[in-house]
């Protein structure tokens, strides 16, 4: 049975493109220059934060965030780069008696934006919360410290296969992988992509009702 779902933000439940462009416009290069970029740094299997030193060789990812909120240009999203099917799919999986939580690699800001969205859900967490981030499989065993069941119980939803999906299933996760954004989009040939996640979806919508179907067959 699946009794709790736990998603990551980006490109998840949050659209990362606006703030993206913002990097891009911090750097001073073409929007769809830094974008090119980004994906070529992404289908070489390297970290995204390695787009920045393209640019910018040095660049402490830390540092200019703390210059750009100096600047009054902090890392910010609100209501309108949520994802259309987030709320909807949120409030469906609590009123089916779901536990609901929301833990992605994200800084503590993002923790307190997030919060201030007041999204349907019974945890909110980030990384810098915590102190450890994903890949390491500790991330998903301090999302299982906080929810009712075991990680065999429950489904975590991600947009990566690296990320999210590999190190959930080592913990004991169930996984969805949704197909969208930049690293789900580039990834989705490896053989993992159809190997390892219990369910591929293209939209959370989808969501509320695989969980039904997979609990019913498991009753």
């Amino acid at each position: 049975m699946i009794r709790a779902a736990v998603f990551d933000v980006g490109e998840c439940l949050v659209n990362e493109g606006r703030e993206y462009g913002t990097w891009a416009d911090w750097l001073g290069v073409p929007r769809h220059t830094f974008s090119a970029v980004f994906g070529a740094v992404v289908a070489q299997g390297l970290d995204y934060r390695d787009t920045f030193q393209v640019f910018r060789p040095g660049f402490d990812l830390a540092e200019e965030r703390e210059k750009r909120t100096a600047a009054g240009k902090p890392e910010w999203f609100g209501e309108d780069d949520l994802y259309a099917d987030v709320r909807p799919t949120l409030s469906t999986l609590r009123a089916d008696g779901l536990w609901v939580g929301i833990a992605g690699n994200q800084t503590v800001r993002a923790g307190r934006l997030l919060r201030g969205l007041d999204l349907p859900s019974d945890l909110i967490a980030t990384s810098d919360d915590w102190g450890v981030s994903k890949p390491d499989p500790a991330f998903f065993e301090a999302v299982a410290k906080e929810m009712p069941c075991g990680p065999e119980e429950a489904l975590y939803v991600g947009d990566r296969l690296d990320n999210d999906i590999r190190p959930a299933v080592e913990v004991g996760f169930k996984t969805a992988l949704i197909k969208r954004g930049p690293w789900a989009t580039i990834q989705q040939l490896d053989p993992d992509a159809a190997r390892l996640p219990t369910f591929r979806i293209d939209s959370l919508a989808e969501l509320p009702g695989l969980i039904a179907e997979f609990n019913a067959a498991e009753r």
